[in-house]
């Protein structure tokens, strides 16, 4: 997962979500905190520790390598739980399966928050397993808070924890220290949630997500490729894999609970994005693994009953459906243990002792000889050999997806490039030239690029972001911006692609005066678009008066009528 994470990860521009993150970190602390009383509250962390990364080297690698970090976490903790909840080579598999996902590929090269959070939840839930075999419940609400600090959202694995916990029927105890610990995570996160529910309208943009959103979600988390013979595949796999009891029963959770959380109360308040369920994904892989460890298994089996005398094989059948019955019951301890006992059998704060050669520690009975195979050496190395083959079989959907691993490593897979409107502007602009953001957003092209815009005079600017408070700067007043632009005859603007003409209507008094006016009294003379955001040259269309030349005087005659410059258009009715 690292080396995926770094393959490709320079690619030679920020889009405009990496940019805020970029300019907000390389403010000060106390310019960090101000403005997160107005906006971006929930990445507040994230902000702080960028700020801190962004400090050693500020530079787009160093903007993404907390996502290949976090990323690279993940991967290693998938493993981890397909080892303690199944056995190590399901582990090797699934950590192999969701380092090559391309969805996880994709969130592991953005400079934003959302592969660390997916670190902090399948740290968190390798936490709740160890927590139910004995161990203390306070690293897992640390975890749990830590991760709901770096986005609310996380805030919904703890309904994929309560179904694992009630499929496991622990006991009330379990259910305290689960709560205990549930609980003052929770209220860690109540004065940040709190303050975010005041800055909603940041999310907007976001629409009621539909069947066609629900089925990319799938195919983006339950294979390698989307579609195809390795897509159903996997989820054949997957269904294989709802019978591996222990596992089962957190994977699945994690992977349904907060995605169908959050695209049902989407449907009444739009929410839903995939980068805000991101984490659930980790369920994804291990099922696949279990899956597949299920298929070698009984494989195993069938050519074992070929080889054996009826007898033995009828025996080994037998042991065979009982070491594969689902254990939903034991607080997930290891197979046939009971409530309250740890994965080796002990109670907590029992004292560990090494089992004695040759007898049974639980009946103090000599222990019968070691079964069946008579060639356990020959065994292991077939072992060895399965796990080896799992993990190169994984190469051929790789192989098979490697032009779209490319093409996401190129920028203009992005939704813009703010890099390549900074270079544009720098060889077009002259000093001195007039620019307008519309929407003021698009500042951060110039915040996170400023060189080609250092001679540029921005009109509509009156104290910057970091002096304000704010993400884009504070402008000035609507009749101030409309004196300015009655003074140009030229003017660049940074703008959304799809603006200018538009029937956008802006809820900002200055944006609709940027609009109405560039509209009604300019025309385009050329521009340069990059994905969602366009650089443009407006000329107006009529001189403005003060830039009319006077007419030269003549010795004789009547005074010559003095020139005025028509009105400019109204705006159409749409923008009024």
């Amino acid at each position: 997962m690292l080396a995926l994470g770094l393959w490709g990860l320079d690619r030679g521009g920020m889009w405009g979500d990496e940019g805020v993150t970029f300019l907000v970190g390389r403010r000060t602390v106390p310019q960090i905190w101000r403005l997160l009383h107005g906006v971006d509250a929930v990445h507040g962390l994230y902000y702080l520790l960028l700020h801190a990364v962004l400090a050693v080297h500020p530079g787009e690698v160093a903007l993404r390598l907390p996502s290949v970090c976090g990323a690279a976490a993940t991967a290693g903790l998938v493993a981890a739980l397909g080892v303690r909840l199944a056995r190590p080579r399901v582990g090797l598999w699934a950590g192999l399966l969701y380092a090559i996902t391309p969805l996880v590929g994709h969130y592991a090269q953005e400079g934003r928050s959302y592969a660390l959070v997916a670190a902090g939840v399948t740290g968190a839930t390798l936490l709740l397993v160890r927590a139910l075999e004995g161990r203390s419940w306070w690293g897992y609400g640390t975890v749990l808070a830590v991760t709901f600090l770096l986005h609310e959202f996380a805030l919904l694995v703890l309904c994929a924890h309560a179904l694992t916990l009630l499929a496991a029927r622990v006991p009330r105890a379990v259910w305290a220290g689960w709560g205990r610990a549930a609980g003052a995570a929770v209220g860690v996160l109540l004065p940040l949630a709190w303050v975010s529910q005041r800055q909603s309208g940041q999310v907007a943009w976001l629409r009621v997500p539909d069947w066609d959103t629900t089925e990319r979600l799938a195919r983006g988390f339950l294979s390698v490729t989307p579609a195809g013979a390795v897509f159903w595949t996997s989820v054949l796999l997957i269904l294989l894999g709802l019978g591996a009891g222990r596992l089962a029963s957190v994977a699945l959770p994690l992977l349904v609970v907060p995605p169908v959380l959050l695209l049902t109360v989407s449907q009444f308040r739009p929410l839903f994005h995939e980068r805000y369920v991101l984490y659930a994904l980790a369920g994804a892989p291990l099922l696949v693994a279990a899956g597949a460890d299920w298929l070698v298994g009984m494989a195993g089996r069938l050519w074992l009953a070929g080889l054996l005398r009826p007898e033995v094989a009828q025996e080994a059948g037998r042991v065979a459906v009982v070491e594969r019955r689902p254990h939903l019951v034991g607080a997930l301890t290891a197979s046939g243990h009971h409530p309250g006992t740890t994965a080796r059998g002990h109670h907590p704060g029992a004292p560990t002792r090494p089992p004695l050669k040759g007898v049974d520690r639980t009946t103090g009975a000599a222990s019968p000889p070691p079964s069946h195979s008579p060639h356990p050496p020959k065994r292991l190395a077939r072992t060895r050999l399965i796990t080896l083959a799992g993990a190169l079989a994984l190469a051929v959907p790789f192989l098979h997806g490697l032009p779209a691993y490319r093409n996401d490593r190129l920028a203009a897979h992005r939704p813009e490039n703010l890099a390549v409107v900074s270079a544009l502007a720098g060889r077009e602009l002259r000093p001195g030239d007039p620019v307008l953001f519309l929407p003021s957003f698009w500042r951060v092209t110039a915040s996170a690029y400023p060189g080609p815009f250092a001679g540029a005079r921005d009109l509509a600017l009156a104290e910057s972001g970091a002096r304000s408070g704010t993400l884009s700067g504070r402008e000035v007043a609507p009749a101030e911006l409309a004196a300015r632009l009655a003074g140009v005859d030229r003017v660049w603007i940074v703008a959304q692609s799809n603006l200018l003409p538009s029937r956008w209507v802006p809820g900002d008094p200055v944006d609709r005066v940027k609009l109405d006016v560039v509209d009604g009294e300019f025309a385009r003379r050329r521009q340069y678009v990059s994905g969602r955001v366009k650089l443009a040259l407006y000329i107006r269309r009529m001189p403005p008066q003060d830039m009319v030349m006077p007419a030269p005087e003549r010795k004789a005659g009547p005074a010559p009528e003095p020139m005025v410059t028509p009105p400019p258009a109204p705006p159409s009715p749409a923008r009024r």
